[in-house]
């Protein structure tokens, strides 16, 4: 275990959207789609921003970058779902002056699992109902400073454009495709003098841990065995961005489709929440990125060589994990 201060950086100003209920799975809520020329959903004066969800950014070949939008008229906060958006990337260098332009690209909606996936057009909608983010395939060929201008079309405010800024550095300060995955011994269901809460952070109170197949395996069994790996680190409860818990769920629906294809393990972050205390098998492969913060969710793709494959964080597409996990050879027994 591993006490360290754990500051959650991920999506946090987007965060604010979703506190007003837990961070937990299983929610599978329908949403009424705002129809073509419909209102977009917020008060004309409302504040409407853009907030980098993607960490751990660096220059080399493409990688996933992720972003939310929301607006907040000062009573409450909706974020935006469906649809694309247009993204266009400008290199600050030390943060100063207007940018050199850089790559220009589309974003697609991305939500969370068991929320809607798609709308006729993009709307603003209560986080209860739609929530997710915008993703796309970036190439950095620069450390600094980077800008993002976003512009989108949205029924009843026409197109709205925003920037963010974010940081890319030289290399990536946490595990990535074409690293060797680390031999970990994370907690199983088979862990003695331990709290279940510490291997699923849903087992509070005395519940059970509600996905005990995602905790028979550890990394590095699993590694020592040769056999593809699809690991989350996620704490379903405590999550401030409110996508863990989706998420865990998204990796218990792939692991009972491809139970063939790869172990599947899901890492608590949490060994004792109250008192600030990460489980290790969690900060070996989280913490820290560059600004030294433990960041999550993040999912990995080990390939039975036990070279990472690919990572996603903090949103999953299940359909592109899917097709991933397609392609592998069928395990033996």
């Amino acid at each position: 275990m591993v006490e360290m201060p754990f500051r959650r950086t991920l999506l946090v100003t987007l965060a604010l959207a979703v506190l007003a209920s837990a961070c937990t799975g299983s929610d599978h809520p329908s949403v009424d789609s705002p129809s073509s020329g419909a209102s977009s959903g917020v008060p004309a004066a409302a504040s409407i921003a853009a907030s980098v969800g993607s960490s751990d950014l660096a220059v080399g070949s493409p990688q996933r970058f992720e972003l939310g939008i929301y607006a907040s008229d000062g009573q409450g906060v909706k974020l935006l779902a469906f649809g694309r958006i247009s993204l266009a990337f400008s290199y600050l260098g030390n943060g100063s002056g207007s940018g050199e332009p850089g790559p220009e690209v589309s974003g697609t909606y991305i939500g969370a699992f068991g929320m809607p996936q798609s709308g006729p057009a993009p709307a603003f909608l209560d986080p209860n109902d739609a929530r997710g983010v915008y993703q796309a395939e970036v190439d950095f060929d620069r450390a600094g400073t980077w800008q993002v201008a976003v512009t989108g079309d949205i029924p009843g405010l026409g197109s709205q454009p925003l920037t963010a800024a974010f940081s890319v550095q030289k290399d990536h300060a946490l595990l990535a495709p074409g690293d060797r995955a680390l031999r970990t011994q994370n907690l199983t269901m088979d862990s003695k003098g331990v709290p279940l809460a510490a291997i699923d952070s849903r087992a509070l109170d005395g519940a059970p841990v509600p996905d005990p197949e995602l905790h028979r395996w550890t990394i590095a069994d699993a590694l020592a065995q040769h056999r593809p790996i699809l690991v989350l680190f996620a704490t379903p409860t405590f999550c401030i961005s409110r996508f863990c818990g989706p998420e865990t769920d998204g990796l218990e629906d792939l692991a009972k489709r491809y139970a063939d294809r790869a172990v599947f393990i899901h890492v608590e972050i949490w060994r004792d929440y109250k008192n600030s205390v990460v489980n290790k098998a969690a900060a070996d492969w989280v913490c820290c990125d560059a600004t030294g913060d433990l960041t999550e969710p993040w999912l990995y793709l080990i390939g039975p060589d036990g070279v990472i494959k690919d990572r996603w964080g903090p949103l999953f597409d299940p359909n592109e994990v899917a097709k991933d996990l397609a392609e592998l050879p069928r395990m033996k027994p």
